[in-house]
């Protein structure tokens, strides 16, 4: 078990960082802290990113829809929120293939600015 962090080749911290924001503290603190790879970074930033605009946009758009269908009774508002989270689901298997065959390839939209904007990881 001492050999863990030394032949893990950040795979294992890429798969559990798409598991919620709390799955990817366990993958940045718990196994990439340890033991820094590329495959490991890419993964990180590529989940942050999508864990932050995911969230960001998920409670924004219930906010702002919620706020037009109570004043309009516009009901079908609340599929675009739907349309929204199925694009974000769909994201994350992309990700999450991809880490599990440990290859660094990007999210669509997302992936490529991650590793700009999140270059410190």
């Amino acid at each position: 078990m001492d050999n863990f962090g030394t032949t893990d080749n950040g795979k294992t911290a890429g798969i559990i960082s798409y598991f919620t924001i709390i799955g990817w503290l366990i993958a940045y603190f718990g196994f990439y802290q340890n033991n820094k790879t590329s495959l490991g970074s890419y993964q990180l930033r590529q989940t942050l990113l999508l864990h932050l605009v995911s969230m960001i946009l998920r409670y924004g758009l219930a906010f702002i829809l919620g706020t037009i269908w109570l004043t309009t009774g516009i009901f079908s508002l609340f599929y675009l929120l739907r349309v929204v989270e199925l694009v974000f689901f769909v994201f994350w298997i992309i990700g999450l293939i991809g880490a599990i065959n440990g290859e660094k390839k990007p999210i669509p939209f997302l992936g490529e600015p991650a590793q700009t904007i999140f270059s410190t990881i």
